[in-house]
């Protein structure tokens, strides 16, 4: 028995992944990953720093910002740029206009790119390469401001919510990124098994392929979902009624009265203030976002990478 053991144990070890699995790092390949690991180490830096430093100057005392004496932590902790942001009640109306017009545009969009990109990914559908083709032109060549202004006008869906919504109902580019996660993502014997079990294309496309597609909806629902939350030249140019216009547009607004306001004497002081009011203006445009992110994460990356296989 012991023999036979020790005869095994000795065929494990003359295999050569084993072999090679224990085998050390070299140094050059130690002082290769060590380079490595620093250069990310500063990216990360670079990349986090800004996001800490507006946080923390947000509700630093405008002197010590201005001084540059807040670097780390926060000094002088005041609410000042914050109580200023909440306490216009426009703030509120552009949060919830935001909204809407995210929550429904982001329903429209997916309501039309993933059966149109799933459309596009069978086989058996002829004219998909002349469509896509057409599809793809879009990306390159664009009417312009001055003939979408006018088209809008025709369609009546200047200064109402729709011009949020309908124009940018759907995007090419997450159109392609959703036909490749279907071509290469799911199998064609599934559909073969759906068709013997009497599944039309609509039954296979709500009932297999849609719960097998979680982390490509969860990308593109937040690509949309994030595009139409920074819209602000939508909002600057087709809605003139102020009850109607998204946040940023608000939030642009407020920091320009901000910065107006004042006289040669206190200058240097509504400056200060104008900062204070900045910086939170950028924590209350961005903390949706950074709130939402987290719970799509894991879906996000495994999401780009399947739909990115091949185009």
């Amino acid at each position: 028995m012991s023999a036979t053991i020790e005869a095994v144990t000795q065929n494990k070890n003359d295999i050569p992944w084993n072999k090679h699995v224990r085998q050390k790092q070299k140094p050059g390949d130690l002082a290769v990953s060590g380079i490595i690991n620093v250069l990310l180490l500063l990216t990360i830096v670079a990349v986090l720093y800004p996001l800490w430093f507006v946080v923390i100057a947000s509700f630093s005392n405008p002197n010590a910002v201005a001084g540059g004496e807040v670097l780390l932590l926060p000094k002088g902790v005041t609410f000042v740029g914050y109580a200023k942001v909440f306490a216009n009640q426009r703030i509120w109306q552009g949060y919830l206009n935001t909204i809407i017009y995210s929550v429904v545009g982001t329903a429209v969009n997916m309501a039309v790119t993933i059966p149109c990109a799933f459309a596009l990914s069978r086989r058996e559908f002829k004219p998909r390469r002349v469509i896509m083709f057409l599809f793809t032109v879009t990306m390159f060549i664009a009417g312009g401001l001055i003939p979408n202004y006018l088209l809008y006008k025709s369609l009546g869906i200047n200064n109402s919510m729709w011009v949020f919504i309908l124009p940018g109902a759907v995007s090419v580019y997450n159109v392609i990124v959703a036909r490749s996660f279907f071509e290469t993502s799911i199998p064609e014997e599934l559909f073969d098994a759906a068709q013997i079990d009497g599944l039309s294309y609509f039954g296979y496309f709500f009932k297999i392929v849609l719960p097998l597609s979680s982390a490509i909806l969860a990308v593109i629902g937040l690509y949309y979902f994030v595009g139409h939350w920074n819209d602000f030249m939508t909002g600057l140019i087709y809605i003139t009624d102020d009850k109607k216009q998204p946040l940023q547009v608000v939030l642009q607004q407020l920091l320009l009265v901000a910065q107006g306001t004042g006289t040669n004497v206190n200058a240097a002081a509504q400056q200060q203030a104008a900062d204070q009011i900045k910086f939170g203006i950028i924590i209350v445009s961005t903390l949706p976002l950074l709130v939402l992110y987290p719970f799509l994460q894991k879906y996000f990356n495994k999401g780009v990478m399947l739909g990115a296989v091949k185009g």
